[in-house]
């Protein structure tokens, strides 16, 4: 059976999408770890799904932190998967795993990505661009942040009254579903 790890650093509702559908059978894999680079709802989410969950601090280990990560992945790892995992990575770790670490990523990108694009930031970006859609994006990890080969990507029309809060949300709905299909499609 496959084996994924997922990288978290918040609530961790993408995690859940991924946990339902391997619980289900969507998914074949099994969750090997979750691992977060701070305290968060979503190594709470792993626990109740009985996955072995992690926590490696990114502010006692800011020169070591991938280096602390990858000692937790197994070495017969599928598929790293970052699901509103913050941190950076560094090369050595993204070169370990080639074509092996993909991330979702709240906007279509090549779109408002990058250094410090996260969250709600992402949501204003494209609102003050005055775009007309936005969406989601599941795409592999690179040296270049949020610069890796897309994958698939889903777009989601911006209403006029819409505030960078209700974009998130109808965002964050795809993601669930856009996240499950690549993670499925990958190791079929």
């Amino acid at each position: 059976m496959s084996k994924l790890v997922i990288l978290v650093s918040g609530g961790g509702s993408n995690l859940q999408s991924i946990l339902d559908a391997v619980a289900t059978g969507k998914i074949q894999a099994q969750v090997a770890a979750v691992i977060a680079d701070r305290d968060c709802y979503g190594l709470e989410r792993a626990r109740k799904a009985g996955v072995p969950a992690y926590l490696i601090d990114r502010k006692l280990h800011r020169s070591d932190l991938s280096e602390e990560i990858a000692k937790l992945i197994p070495f017969d790892c599928d598929l790293i998967v970052l699901a509103g995992f913050l941190s950076i990575l560094n090369v050595k770790f993204i070169q370990k795993w080639p074509n092996k670490i993909i991330n979702i990523h709240p906007s279509l990108l090549p779109k408002h990505g990058g250094a410090g694009m996260w969250g709600l930031k992402v949501h204003q970006s494209a609102l003050d661009a005055g775009d007309n859609e936005s969406g989601c994006t599941v795409h592999y990890v690179s040296e270049e942040i949020d610069g890796g080969a897309i994958i698939a990507q889903h777009a989601v029309a911006i209403a006029a009254d819409d505030s960078a809060e209700s974009l998130q949300q109808k965002v964050l709905h795809f993601e669930h579903q856009l996240l499950v299909a690549v993670i499925a499609k990958l190791l079929a």
